[in-house]
């Protein structure tokens, strides 16, 4: 029996974890990753050498490495001071490897040689991408690290600047699949602007793939207030111009002590019975998406490494809970 062909899209932390429980199964994986990061070490690269975000294609790739344990937080080690400082070994490996290849594409390819990969990591554009978001009043709000830190209230779109193609690696992966999965992650800033690449959403969508979405445990402050498991899927429905056959979330209350610390930031836990009530399946949604849930809460507090200067959650997944469901209940039951 074949391995089942599964795709991630994202970026960041959440797709990290996905793929990390994933791959402990039989399981032929890829990582189609957002190239719009610019924040951290991944900004200071991209402005002083003019290379291709390396940081979001550097976790996927750590997560899905059979290198031993000391190769894998070389990868991740970040520099505390000196002129390296905040910059992270596996950052500057992929910058080397793309400016002595004069391709990201190969970079990866041979980063992924050296990491004795399970499986691959694609980036979703190899063009020079920045996201922007339109709000009303014609004002505008550049650079994925700005969207991730802003209120958008008053958002009209999202959009990737200049205009860019797809990679023809990322859209022959989707259309080869048996199950994609997007999230969780920061949906205006990770999860979106794999989305805005042209070709993605029509890939993602004339697939035969099951389509499953991983909601995020907690809302936003300025960007998804609000927000319950139907709101998350409405949104991202409409950028990917099409549906869900599966939706994931977590039942699991975080403690009432993180709880009160998100929400003094004005940020909430992600109700499957909160939201907008207009958006419940039957109406806006999907009639046929089928909502799965699970106590998929990780119990260890999310301490971030020396050396990391952006700011981390708290409240993460638990990747093995998440996989296994992932697993167990919708690609043993749907092969």
């Amino acid at each position: 029996m074949r391995k089942p062909k599964l795709v991630v899209l994202g970026g960041g932390t959440g797709t990290f974890m996905v793929l990390s429980g994933l791959k402990k199964y039989p399981i032929e994986l890829s990582a189609v990753v957002s190239m719009a990061d610019d924040g951290g070490s991944t900004g200071m690269l991209r402005d002083e050498l003019g290379v291709l975000p390396p940081g979001d294609v550097r976790q996927c790739l750590v997560a899905l490495s059979r290198s031993d344990k000391l190769m894998r937080e070389l990868m991740n080690y970040r520099f505390t001071n000196g002129t390296l400082k905040g910059h992270s070994v596996g950052n500057l490996l992929l910058s080397a490897l793309e400016k002595i290849t004069g391709s990201f594409d190969v970079a990866v390819e041979k980063a992924s040689e050296i990491l004795q990969l399970e499986g691959r990591v694609i980036p979703a554009t190899l063009d020079k991408v920045e996201l922007m978001a339109r709000l009303d009043r014609g004002r505008t709000i550049r650079g994925e690290r700005a969207v991730y830190e802003a209120n958008l209230k008053g958002l009209r779109r999202l959009e990737l600047i200049p205009r860019s193609r797809a990679n023809p690696k990322a859209l022959r992966a989707l259309r080869d699949a048996d199950f994609i999965v997007i999230g969780p992650g920061d949906l205006y800033s990770s999860l979106i602007p794999v989305l805005l690449v042209p070709g993605i959403p029509r890939a993602i969508t004339e697939s035969k793939a099951k389509k499953v979405y991983i909601c995020n445990l907690m809302t936003k402050a300025g960007q998804t207030e609000g927000f319950g498991v139907y709101d998350y899927v409405r949104v991202i429905e409409q950028y990917l111009k099409g549906h869900f056959d599966y939706a994931v979330f977590n039942k699991e209350r975080p403690s009432e002590d993180l709880l009160k610390r998100y929400a003094r930031k004005g940020e909430h836990f992600v109700d499957i019975l909160k939201g907008d009530k207009k958006n419940t399946p039957g109406k806006n949604l999907k009639k046929s998406t089928t909502y799965v849930g699970g106590n998929l809460l990780s119990r260890k507090i999310f301490i971030p490494p020396k050396g990391d200067p952006l700011a981390r959650t708290l409240i993460r997944h638990n990747s093995d809970r998440l996989a296994r469901l992932l697993f167990r209940k919708l690609i043993v039951h749907t092969l």
